[in-house]
């Protein structure tokens, strides 16, 4: 066994481990878990809030609700607390004396837990927002590691959490369904879809989502690799990009999760990977990754957004025709304000439409579609994700937008079910698949 496997199979089990000591819930545990996570970093931020409320205004879930206990600071009380009341500064003499604060209870942290993950997508706007430079998502984070380690994280998202371990998708999406929906491709394409080539310049992973809800994402890959020539393959083991790990907040799920894919791409020698058309996949793989796993990897991570775009500017991605509507572009939070990832999706878009339009506080100030974080896969967070959506909708109607294109399967699967809740005509439409449908036709075959 390769020492890559041998690492795998260790992660995967604490992973598993981890999601075995959740089952009874500990509110001590939690508490642990929180002190540990406030390291110098995470202590200076939690001192320098000076209560401004600014973050408020910045979080969609408190805009539409406007009820306190939504304001993203707010969230962080009981780490805040346990943090008082063990770390910070005269903390063991403000026991004894005591005025320290009282320890965090299970019945809090189960009140909280709504806060934390059913109210929060972890999208970073309430840190774009922060005066202090407080990175309150991050925090958010942080706060999620305690409460999934002791047992309070959502019942759904342990579920998927264990369904990930298990068959390797969040969703129990296997290689033989990918197989089934790359035939599809095939047959609807013409072209080969390359599985398993070894020593391919870009692998290319995939989210549940796109498999199971956007196979065309897969056929649209393999137009544009083709008039590109770019050299390409799908590992039929470790194609999952999705990191429920990253959303339910817990390093050892992520890592368990983050091993298989870079497994993958060491074992077929690829010198990229193709972060695919979803936010926390890539952050998880690009930023988290080699700090999740304690090394650097041997190839690149590239979303493919960024590969899209530079195929356009190296001549060797050529699109005919634009589209007539109001495209304007929904800005997945991960990729963007988290992930700097701001021009490259609009100058691949401006390639195929003639008329771009801008939300309101568009780019890094986006709202979050209301599903990021894990958030959508949990049931009793829709009422106030559908709810959340009302800034979304304000941002569409201000801009007449005809229809709206994003880079995020997720963003894309969230969006549309809630502009069917509102009962709005809108389409929501994949980028890489535009760009696809507008190649331009290869040159037909020279007469002899």
């Amino acid at each position: 066994m390769s020492t890559t496997a041998t690492t795998s199979n260790a992660l995967e089990k604490r992973a598993r481990a981890v999601l075995a000591s959740a089952a009874a819930p500990d509110a001590r545990m939690a508490a642990r878990e929180f002190v540990d996570q406030v390291n110098r970093d995470a202590a200076f931020q939690l001192e320098t809030c000076v209560r401004c409320g600014q973050c408020a205004d910045a979080c969609h879930f408190y805009l539409v609700t406007r009820d306190s206990r939504y304001t993203p600071v707010y969230k962080l009380r009981p780490m805040l607390r346990a943090y008082q009341r063990e770390r910070a500064p005269f903390a063991a003499v403000k026991r004894r004396l005591g005025l320290a604060p009282p320890e965090v209870t299970a019945a809090e942290l189960s009140e909280w837990s709504e806060l934390l993950y059913d109210a929060c997508n972890l999208c970073g706007r309430c840190t774009l927002a922060c005066p202090m430079g407080i990175d309150i998502a991050g925090l958010v984070r942080r706060a999620r590691e305690g409460m999934s380690a002791a047992g309070f994280a959502p019942a759904d998202l342990y579920k998927v959490a264990e369904r990930a371990l298990d068959s390797g998708s969040p969703v129990g999406i296997g290689w033989p369904t990918l197989k089934r929906q790359i035939e599809e491709q095939e047959k609807e394409t013409g072209l080969k879809i390359p599985v398993d080539v070894e020593g391919a310049d870009y692998l290319v992973i995939l989210s549940s989502i796109e498999i199971a809800s956007f196979p065309e994402t897969i056929g649209a890959l393999a137009r544009i690799f083709k008039q590109a020539k770019v050299s390409w393959t799908v590992p039929s083991a470790g194609f999952e990009a999705t990191n429920i790990g990253v959303q339910i907040g817990s390093r050892d799920v992520a890592a368990a999760l983050l091993s298989r894919v870079v497994e993958a791409a060491e074992r077929l020698k690829v010198k990229y990977v193709i972060s695919p058309e979803c936010g926390h996949a890539y952050s998880a793989l690009r930023w988290e990754g080699p700090n999740l796993l304690g090394r650097p990897y041997p190839f690149k991570v590239v979303q493919i957004m960024e590969l899209l775009d530079q195929l356009v500017r190296e001549g060797r991605l050529r699109t005919r025709g634009k589209d007539t509507r109001r495209f304007a572009f929904h800005d997945p939070c991960q990729l963007v304000r988290r992930g700097g990832i701001t021009e490259a999706p609009r100058r691949v878009m401006g390639g195929v439409s003639e008329r771009v339009v801008e939300l309101p506080s568009p780019g890094e100030a986006n709202f979050c579609c209301g599903g990021g974080g894990g958030v959508s896969a949990i049931r009793r967070a829709e009422k106030l994700r559908f709810a959340a959506f009302a800034c979304k909708k304000q941002q569409v109607e201000t801009a007449g937008a005809e229809a709206l294109v994003t880079a995020c399967a997720n963003c894309r699967n969230v969006l549309e079910e809630a502009i069917d809740t509102y009962h709005m005509t809108l389409p929501v439409l994949g980028l890489t698949e535009l760009v696809a449908q507008y190649l331009e036709p290869d040159p037909a075959p020279a007469l002899r």
